[in-house]
């Protein structure tokens, strides 16, 4: 998206529910222009994307269900780009156990209510 768009969840809300097509319709211009405007470089890996996502959306049965298949899918995207970062870290940094004393934590027990 270009940096003079802004978002208005109000008035998407109330054209989704005032008329689903026209929310539609107004959904795929507003997605079609941020890609066009993307370099491109990017912009062929967010047409795929974007291919994907609507993949999705049209294999799931309810809305709530696409929305959960759209999570998983960021979430595995998330994953897929942090692991290699965690495990490069995480392989250079000790384990406490193996750090010593200095540093430790003492663990303060909370009473139960």
């Amino acid at each position: 998206m270009s940096a003079q768009y802004s978002f208005d969840f109000g008035c998407w809300m109330r054209l989704a529910r005032s008329d689903p097509q026209a929310f539609e319709r107004r959904r795929k211009e507003v997605l079609a222009q941020a890609i066009r405007q993307a370099s491109p470089s990017q912009r062929r890996r967010l047409e795929g994307l974007q291919c994907r996502i609507d993949l999705e959306r049209r294999r799931a049965r309810t809305p709530m269900a696409a929305c959960l298949r759209l999570s998983s899918m960021m979430w595995a995207s998330v994953h897929d780009e942090l692991a290699p970062a965690l495990r490069r870290l995480t392989a250079r940094t000790p384990s406490a156990a193996l750090r010593g004393p200095e540093h430790r934590a003492t663990v303060i027990p909370f009473p139960r209510r």
